[in-house]
């Protein structure tokens, strides 16, 4: 096993209160494994990812339980000095606005270059030769000559291609995409995905992608956790999920999808609003949107119930919710 996260809890002290962003999460990742984290803002995707990659702001959070098992060794009880060496040569991140993640006033060349002169030693002049290799691999056309140009100086898909091979630099174990599509168009989506499913592949990496949008995983992620209020709600082989989701959370972000059958009909939206994290409400805390909601919703909170040996779902009436 590649990554293990078990019961992982990440609360923010603020001046109202303490908000609990992350509540129990559990999920692991295999070596050549794409798993897609999804859920709407604020559910926990992003700030489980940087608590795995220790760039998790603190104070104002704080993990407060759980481990994060790399390769066999709990995270959490390392030393930064050692898990600086962890990122960047075991497991790297790409970043939803590749053109704030970039610095403005250095080439690509030179941020890319980086890299290998930190970790790897290399003299400038190889480490840029180096830079050059990986713009061609993630196929920036005339990267010779555009090594030396600034971030501003190419499209936001270019950029997010420079996000890629950065991350990709020191061939590590472990990629987390968090929303790397967010702000492209269709096409350029569908090239930067085929793009990070090619790489996962050829280099057997394992692959965490972050995302609300059901319709970028479909094609490349082998399993998906569905993610609500900081908690893991339903996780799933990803066809067993399109073909019979087993929480109406999940149920409801597939009917969020637009579909070509559909046209000209109201486009369905879950009601309501996301939590409050600084106040959960009891129980299930999908219950006060719930279409399927009873009184033990409110009053009991639901385990992740087996559905089968790959599957669980956190829904008192999971089973309903498989018979549709």
């Amino acid at each position: 096993m590649l990554l293990e996260v078990r019961d992982l809890h990440v609360e923010f002290r603020t001046r109202d209160g303490i908000a609990r962003a992350v509540n129990g999460v559990t999920y692991r990742v295999d070596a050549g494994e794409t798993l897609a984290v999804l859920g709407e803002s604020g559910s926990g995707k992003s700030v489980t990812a940087q608590a795995v990659m220790g760039i998790l702001d603190m104070p104002p959070g704080r993990i407060t339980g759980g481990e994060i098992l790399f390769q066999g060794r709990d995270l959490l009880k390392l030393k930064e000095s050692e898990r600086r060496e962890v990122r960047g040569a075991g497991m790297a991140m790409i970043f939803q606005d590749a053109l704030s993640s970039l610095n403005p006033v250095l080439t690509v060349g030179d941020q890319l270059g980086e890299m290998f002169v930190v970790h790897r030693g290399m003299s400038r002049k190889d480490a840029r030769a180096k830079a050059v290799e990986l713009m061609d691999r993630v196929r920036i056309p005339g990267a010779k000559e555009r090594v030396r140009q600034y971030p501003h100086q190419f499209s936001g898909g270019m950029r997010q291609r420079i996000m890629i091979a950065m991350a990709m630099a020191l061939e590590p174990a472990l990629i987390i995409a968090d929303e790397p599509t967010t702000a492209l168009d269709v096409t350029v989506q569908a090239q930067v995905m085929d793009l990070l499913a090619e790489l996962r592949r050829e280099y057997r990496m394992g692959l965490i992608l972050i995302t609300h949008d059901l319709g970028v995983v479909a094609d490349v992620a082998d399993r998906i956790a569905v993610m609500y209020a900081g908690k893991i709600v339903e996780s799933a082989p990803v066809h067993d999920i399109y073909k019979a989701p087993a929480h109406p959370y999940t149920r409801g972000l597939l009917d969020s999808v637009p579909r070509l059958d559909q046209k000209g009909q109201e486009l369905y939206a879950i009601k309501g609003l996301p939590p409050n994290l600084l106040h959960i409400p009891s129980g299930c805390p999908f219950h006060p949107r719930c279409p399927m909601a009873q009184d033990v919703c409110r009053t009991d909170v639901p385990p992740l119930y087996e559905v089968d040996g790959e599957r669980g779902s956190a829904c008192h009436f999971w089973r309903e919710c498989l018979d549709g």
